[in-house]
């Protein structure tokens, strides 16, 4: 697999934490990567060094799991054999939310497109976009139903490969999360390119997070993730988005600048946002969060 820097291109219009204001002067921050996204920690505490520590070194261990980019981690070694025997935990409960949020989109969101993706981004690299009996051709090779897994193994078709992209960002913030919230730790925001907060910013009501969509929301235990079909692109115009349709083989429509979703578990949110931007209008995505009652469209442009 060639190596594909994933975000190509990031959009300015990616939700973001507003300013801190001037009393929240003793919060911490740490700024790094996770999964090739931008990624951060806000906390206010004596020991605050020292928890972020442990928080990034969750990120990494976790990264060793779900990275593409990574050639040992568990995602790369099954992807190369079409099959990983005893797989960790945090994949097998990544995988069931998968299946449960596949089912719900009606097949819309698919971690088997990763065939499909690697087409995209070797053509585009090459300076040409792929040949319609290309993709026809990948397209045989996506489908959820035939990844088969359990605490023994996963099994892929041969030729298929997994991309949890549009989930593992928020997964893992939800993992840095419990982690902290198991040690009794509270007020901390946590960024990976999705939000997850614990508690609330020091001196206010929630974590000010400010939507691509416009307008802002107060985070406080729950997680926000936004998806934008240009958010990451292949081509140099910066017109052909990374999302792609499971079912067709192509690129998302333009339809949406930016899909915002609120959940209290962001792995949710971040798979959901990621649907919805192949989804052709606002009633779809209501219709999809009737199977999550506890998710709601915070912004929708």
């Amino acid at each position: 697999m060639p190596n594909l820097t994933r975000r190509r291109f990031l959009t300015l219009t990616a939700a973001t934490l507003l300013p801190l204001p001037a009393h929240a002067a003793t919060i911490t921050q740490w700024h790094g990567t996770a999964l090739g996204a931008e990624a951060a920690i806000y906390l206010s505490h004596p020991d605050a060094d020292a928890i972020i520590a442990r928080a990034v070194a969750e990120i990494d261990r976790l990264e060793g799991i779900f990275s593409l980019y990574r050639a040992t981690s568990s995602l790369s070694q099954l992807n190369a054999t079409g099959r990983l025997d005893a797989p960790p935990f945090e994949l097998l409960e990544c995988l069931a939310l998968c299946g449960r949020v596949h089912t719900a989109t009606q097949g819309l969101f698919d971690p088997t497109i990763q065939p499909l993706w690697q087409l995209y981004a070797t053509s585009y690299a090459a300076g040409n976009a792929p040949a319609p009996e290309q993709i026809a051709r990948t397209l045989h090779l996506v489908g959820w139903p035939r990844v088969i897994y359990d605490s023994n193994a996963v099994k892929l078709p041969a030729g298929a490969a997994l991309t949890l992209n549009g989930i593992a960002q928020g997964f893992i913030a939800d993992k840095v999360a419990e982690l902290l919230a198991n040690e009794g730790l509270i007020d901390i925001l946590i960024n990976t390119g999705e939000f997850r907060a614990l508690g609330q910013m020091p001196g206010a009501r929630g974590w000010p997070i400010k939507l691509a969509s416009g307008g802002n929301v107060k985070l406080s235990m729950r997680a926000l993730a936004t998806s934008s079909p240009l958010g990451t692109v292949f081509d140099t115009k910066g017109t052909v988005g990374h999302i792609i349709n499971p079912i067709t083989g192509l690129t998302a429509p333009a339809l949406w600048q930016s899909v915002s979703v609120s959940a209290p578990s962001c792995a949710l949110a971040d798979a959901i946002s990621t649907a919805a931007c192949l989804m052709p209008d606002r009633e779809s995505l209501v219709s999809v969060l009737t199977s999550f009652p506890d998710a709601q469209i915070e912004g929708l442009s």
